[in-house]
């Protein structure tokens, strides 16, 4: 997919457009010239999000049937239905389901363009993407220090699941990733950058580790190793009735209803020191690797290994798993 210029009607600056509503694209072998209104995309990616058009409204600040004013409109333009409205839940077609990655890349375009004319060039901006857990965790402290150090950069973050982060890096919308379970792929580079340690924490004093996994524990998704490594630490474990994505959830979580969780152990000093959390004697403690994701060759990459230095004032640990060229 490429920028085409249509002379008359659009600028471009670094091959994008910086009209702020519409961008000419060619779309594949056909090189059909499309004019696109952002607000459209942005509702139908919302529409494909929630699965529903008076959520997608309220999230667009618009009513429902502007909603379904902007469906319509997008699918007239485009000639095809993209979403099956028969049932009572709105489910994405197979052309929907394809407009999805051209509607992020679209609107990521625009982004990068919006940059390039306000922040003085591509090379001055970074679009940084992490799994929720990550940003709960770590992430967080890193960007006020890219900040502290580095006040001129023009910063876009992003919270997605990681394989929405590794569709994007591949396909150039982020330009660096955080995640726990990297992809093997060999157009990508992944940085062990830090390390989490997990614990297992209680509102209860004196439980012992087989009754904190029994009743009241909160299974929060640390990856697929560390369900792997749980199982085999605790065999006749009941499965949870409580699966949560969020450490942050859990933390709130177990303070006001109460039970157990395995959360990062910087996460939880401040609570076990004021006695409002304990932790679980005897039970094994597990760590998870953080790692940076970022493309093979990219332009951004001396910036991007600067800035992942700067985890060395956060965490010792910083190793290279693979590193293709």
């Amino acid at each position: 997919m490429a920028l085409h210029q249509n002379k008359g009607k659009e600028d471009f600056t670094c091959g994008k457009s910086i009209n702020k509503t519409k961008l000419y694209y060619r779309f594949d072998k056909n090189y059909l010239l499309v004019a696109v209104d952002l607000e459209l995309l942005r509702t139908f990616l919302e529409v494909a999000r929630t699965r529903h058009f008076g959520q997608a409204g309220e999230a667009l600040h618009v009513t429902q049937a502007a909603v379904s004013a902007r469906i319509k409109h997008l699918e007239g333009m485009l000639g095809v239905q993209l979403f099956d409205r028969a049932r009572r839940d709105i489910r994405l077609t197979p052309e929907g389901n394809r407009l999805i990655r051209y509607g992020n890349l679209l609107l990521s375009e625009w982004r990068k363009a919006r940059q390039d004319v306000t922040a003085g060039g591509a090379l001055r901006q970074l679009s940084v993407g992490g799994s929720p857990r990550v940003w709960d965790v770590m992430l967080q402290a890193w960007i006020l220090e890219v900040r502290r150090q580095d006040p001129e950069l023009a910063l876009i973050t992003h919270a997605q699941a990681p394989e929405t982060l590794t569709r994007q890096l591949l396909d150039g919308v982020l330009d660096l990733g955080f995640m726990l379970d990297p992809p093997q792929i060999d157009t990508l580079h992944d940085v062990e950058v830090a390390r989490l340690r997990l614990v297992l924490v209680s509102d209860q004093s004196a439980r012992a580790p087989d009754q904190a996994v029994g009743d009241g524990f909160l299974l929060v998704d640390w990856g697929l190793a560390h369900a792997l490594e749980l199982k085999r630490a605790f065999p006749d474990m009941p499965e949870p009735r409580t699966r949560l994505s969020s450490s942050r959830v859990a933390l709130a979580y177990l303070r006001e209803l109460g039970g157990s969780a395995y959360l990062p152990l910087p996460m939880v000093v401040s609570a076990l020191r004021r006695a409002r959390l304990h932790r679980v004697a005897g039970a094994p403690a597990f760590e998870r690797a953080v790692y940076a994701v970022y493309p093979v060759r990219s332009e951004r990459e001396t910036l991007i290994e600067r800035l992942l230095g700067l985890f060395a004032s956060l965490t010792p640990v910083r190793k290279r798993r693979n590193d293709s060229s």
